[in-house]
């Protein structure tokens, strides 16, 4: 008989690393979080503050000041630096390279591309991109009353989704952030575009997986088909 002893045991199963984000999932543009709470990112243009005059220095601070206090909700101004993906417009000129029927044209494209290609090996181009984070607690919600408001966020996003007359009316509730963020910032001078749901997958997938992203962009969400376990 074999020796129990020498057998092996089986290796216990790892959780995955989706059970240790606080991500539940992420709808029309939407994340939906744990713990019933949303969220809304805005991608946000940047300046050149060091090349203003003192005076538009004073206004865009006065500005920056006013907009600040009209805020009755919390916002989170995130900036992210990442080595800049110029694989995707080499490829552009290699397309209008190929494509080129004037012959003067198509060296200068040649050489114009492999200027850019050496450019990038020389040094790592870095990027930075600038976020603002809307959040919507149904807690915070105040023409609700506070039992009706506690009722939603009893049980976790995540064992129970959140229905559909229900999401849409919280949508409507973090859109009137997202339009009071926009504007406030457009009298800064800056210019802010909301995240629908492919570009916040890609923005989750680079910020946990950045290797990996920069090597492998990720595809359209709607061409991706998840297996279901039976």
């Amino acid at each position: 008989m074999p020796d129990d002893k020498l057998k092996k045991k089986p290796k216990p199963k790892h959780p995955a690393t989706q059970a240790h984000l606080p991500v539940a999932e992420i709808k029309d543009g939407v994340v939906v979080l744990r713990d019933g709470t949303m969220r809304a990112v805005l991608l946000v243009s940047s300046i050149n503050f060091s090349l203003k005059s003192e005076d538009e220095q004073n206004a865009i601070i006065s500005s920056y000041v006013g907009f600040l206090n009209s805020l009755d909700f919390p916002i989170q101004i995130v900036v992210q630096s990442r080595r800049l993906q110029i694989r995707p417009y080499l490829d552009r000129l290699i397309k209008m390279e190929r494509e080129q029927v004037n012959e003067l044209l198509r060296i200068q494209t040649a050489d114009y591309r492999s200027f850019v290609e050496e450019l990038v090996q020389i040094g790592q181009i870095m990027t930075k991109r600038y976020y603002v984070i809307v959040p919507y607690d149904p807690l915070s919600n105040k023409r609700k009353s506070f039992w009706s408001r506690f009722k939603e966020v009893v049980k976790p996003a995540l064992s129970v989704r959140l229905k559909e007359e229900r999401f849409k009316q919280r949508q409507e509730d973090i859109a009137l952030r997202v339009r009071h963020i926009v504007s406030g910032l457009s009298s800064i001078g800056l210019s802010a575009v909301e995240l629908d749901t492919q570009a916040l997958i890609e923005l989750f997938y680079s910020t946990y997986n950045p290797d990996t992203a920069f090597a492998e962009t990720l595809s359209n969400v709607e061409d991706i088909r998840l297996e279901q376990a039976a």
